[in-house]
């Protein structure tokens, strides 16, 4: 039996009953109380991940970013029926910088004797928002070397997770494999696939995009297992000022989290602001 079925049937079965309230005839437990059962199967991926996350030191920043650029590239871009996501801008322009700190485009393992492994590539991990087993839950992909990769083919693999079936993808398999094993198991097999330092960065990624900026929020943080997170929320237009003159301009808020034991605010706030310059002065040159 598995661990969350013996904690369901220990809620369910084994509720205490007594003289102090009213209970149910049926299950013995106290009338109106929730039911218990164990976690999805959908969700075990996501849970094994965030128990896999603790050892991280996360440090948050965030700023502001004029998509002015951006925005007027994409509406060009859409006339000529061709549609780019704000994700994609974010994990091309992200990638390149990354490639150029080497620091930050790294891992750390080991609590006694820590080792950090520095990556070549920049390969970027983006979250989906995804329907498995009639459940919603968040699925993740790795698209690599993205340092030069131009927009065109980081949209493409962007559109190839968006689109696809996480039921019958192969990227999916290693999610779906952990849904059938119990939890025990699983469990052991996240870590074997995901600690070692020489593959790391193909099944977690350097770094990670994650996106809520489809619904109405600002900003958030979040902490995608790699030593940078960027969290976008949503474009909006915003008081801005230009040369001294109040101006309206769509900005967007993005958030970087950072793992501190591999660098420190000082490094974190360079890629930042070079991620931030990347999209404020993009040009069509610059989607090569």
């Amino acid at each position: 039996m598995s661990t969350e079925t013996q904690h369901a049937a220990a809620g369910t079965d084994g509720t205490a009953t007594g003289a102090s309230g009213p209970h149910s005839a049926s299950s013995g437990r106290p009338a109106g109380a929730a039911g218990v059962t164990p976690v999805a199967p959908e969700r075990r991926p996501t849970l094994r991940f965030l128990e896999e996350i603790r050892t991280i030191a996360p440090v948050f920043l965030d700023t502001e970013v004029d998509m002015t650029p951006v925005r007027e590239h994409r509406a060009e871009a859409r006339a000529h029926g061709t549609r780019y996501s704000t994700i994609s801008y974010v994990l091309h322009a992200a990638a390149r910088v990354l490639a150029a700190h080497p620091e930050a485009n790294a891992a750390i393992r080991g609590r006694i004797r820590p080792v950090v492994a520095r990556y070549p590539s920049a390969n970027g991990k983006i979250t989906f928002d995804m329907t498995v087993g009639g459940r919603r839950v968040v699925r993740s992909a790795v698209l690599p070397d993205l340092q030069q990769a131009g927009l065109d083919a980081v949209q493409a693999g962007v559109d190839r997770f968006r689109t696809g079936d996480p039921e019958t993808m192969p990227e999916f398999a290693p999610a779906r494999m952990l849904q059938r094993l119990p939890w025990p198991l699983g469990q052991l097999a996240f870590r074997l696939g995901v600690r070692p330092l020489a593959r790391r960065h193909v099944t977690v990624g350097t770094f990670a995009v994650t996106s809520l900026g489809h619904r109405p929020v600002d900003g958030f943080f979040s902490v995608g297992g790699t030593t940078i997170t960027l969290g976008l929320g949503r474009t909006a237009d915003r008081p801005v000022v230009r040369d001294g003159a109040l101006a309206v301009a769509p900005v967007m808020r993005l958030s970087l989290t950072f793992d501190h034991r591999v660098i420190d605010g000082a490094e974190a706030a360079d890629v930042l602001a070079e991620i931030k310059d990347a999209l404020e002065s993009f040009t069509t040159g610059d989607a090569a």
